[in-house]
């Protein structure tokens, strides 16, 4: 098989995993959404290759664990759709927050990664897909400029407790902020201006694996 004929099958076969996991999340997708999607993951994967921006290398791997890993956990935030802003802190290589701006294109999205060339491929991806609602920001989410969202999350960061005192500096009196939780994580305390903590469950499609999700919801501060 030619490469350029094996490439097409495998642009083919993430493009079809997409499509029948945001249906099993009942998330609606565009025709172009979906490409879009399909073509963040073959924009990964080109990087991936020079950088090391995931331990993920497979393209369907990076689909399941990656792409739909991010739209299930955006599945489990209704509250998105009535949202305008999110920002996602310690992003990585822009996940969740580049597919949920993807799936929600009128969600104003900051990325905010300490890491150059993370942030380098962020602002790539982003040019290469034509995704105006994200906006990179390089360094640390305490020492840059801090814009309040209505939502923010946090997948990578430090101790579930400081990462909420963290998070808690992007909101406003309406926020929601989401950490995701281990099987085995205790509650933390939640930051001042907030209520106590929910926790809610949910299920990445194609591969079954369960994730936990702390919430806590600004109480008007």
């Amino acid at each position: 098989m030619k490469d350029g004929d094996s490439r097409q099958a495998t642009e083919i076969a993430v493009f079809s995993r997409l499509e029948q996991g945001l249906a099993e999340l009942s998330l609606p997708s565009s025709q172009k959404q979906l490409e879009q999607l399909t073509e963040l993951v073959g924009i990964l994967g080109h990087w991936a290759g020079r950088i090391n921006l995931t331990g993920h290398r497979d393209p369907m791997e990076m689909t399941s664990r990656l792409v739909l890993d991010a739209a299930a956990l955006a599945a489990s935030l209704p509250e998105l759709s009535s949202s305008t802003s999110l920002a996602d802190l310690g992003s990585g290589a822009g996940f969740p927050g580049l597919p949920i701006a993807i799936l929600y294109p009128d969600l104003s999205v900051t990325l905010v990664e300490s890491r150059l060339k993370r942030n380098h491929f962020q602002r790539a991806a982003r040019r290469r897909l034509g995704i105006e609602n994200v906006s990179s920001i390089l360094g640390r989410s305490d020492e840059v400029e801090q814009t309040p969202c209505d939502i923010v999350v946090a997948q990578a960061m430090t101790q579930p407790r400081r990462a909420f005192e963290l998070m808690a500096e992007w909101s406003h009196s309406a926020s929601i902020l989401a950490l995701p939780a281990s099987e085995a994580a205790i509650s933390p305390k939640a930051p001042d201006g907030f209520e106590e903590m929910t926790l809610r469950e949910y299920v990445v499609p194609g591969i079954g694996s369960a994730r936990r999700l702390w919430i806590a919801r600004a109480s008007g501060k």
